[in-house]
């Protein structure tokens, strides 16, 4: 076995973090399938913590409400592009995943709560989703990371359609939820950038002890 400069086995922590990063979203996948089997036919679940808007006591169900489904079509819909974003923004760091998945479900969940039309009750993954792919194509840029660039540009080519929702093109879907978890996203890129290691000074450089 042999390590690298670091002292650690680079190829090995890769394949690990993918394996979290897999595990981690497929675990959160199969939570929201049970959470809308549960809520199956009676909509008990997401009525009682979907977010109606500008009720104080609404504020607490931001959280919940982005992981209830009104059915089984809603919730198909959000699966596949969440576990795919969710990876490959978690392969980077499942601490750091988590705190970008917070920054945009406050996002979303608030400029639901503001802007949201009287009398309705939003919830679903999707803010998180538009979030994710957000953060997914500003990561690299933010971070000058050449890799992340290139999964950010390929992000925006498979699935740059994905943008129209953030349009009111349709009253019964949410353009508020995707357009706030989108700018959620943007601003979880900035706010949790990686700050990039000091490098040592080198030997001989730098002013003379003796001068």
């Amino acid at each position: 076995m042999v390590y690298g400069p670091s002292g650690t086995n680079a190829p090995a922590s890769r394949r690990s973090r993918a394996v979290t990063a897999a595990t981690f979203m497929l675990s959160w996948a199969v939570l929201l399938w049970l959470l809308a089997a549960l809520d199956t036919g009676s909509g008990t679940i997401v009525g009682e913590y979907g977010i109606e808007p500008r009720q104080t006591d609404e504020l607490a169900d931001i959280f919940p409400a982005a992981f209830l489904h009104f059915g089984w079509d809603h919730v198909a819909a959000n699966t596949v592009p969440l576990v795919i974003f969710g990876f490959l923004a978690a392969v980077r760091g499942l601490g750091r995943f988590i705190g970008v998945v917070l920054v945009i479900i406050v996002v979303s969940g608030l400029g639901v709560w503001l802007t949201a039309p009287d009398g309705t009750n939003t919830a679903g993954a999707s803010g998180v989703v538009f979030g994710l792919f957000g953060y997914l194509l500003v990561r690299g840029f933010v971070e000058r990371d050449a890799l992340d660039i290139t999964v950010g540009i390929t992000v925006l080519l498979l699935y740059g359609s994905i943008l129209w929702g953030v349009l009111p093109t349709n009253s019964g879907v949410s353009w508020q939820g995707h357009l706030f978890g989108l700018i959620g996203g943007v601003l979880a890129a900035f706010w949790l950038r990686r700050t990039p290691p000091r490098r040592a000074p080198r030997a001989g450089i730098g002013p003379s002890p003796y001068s």
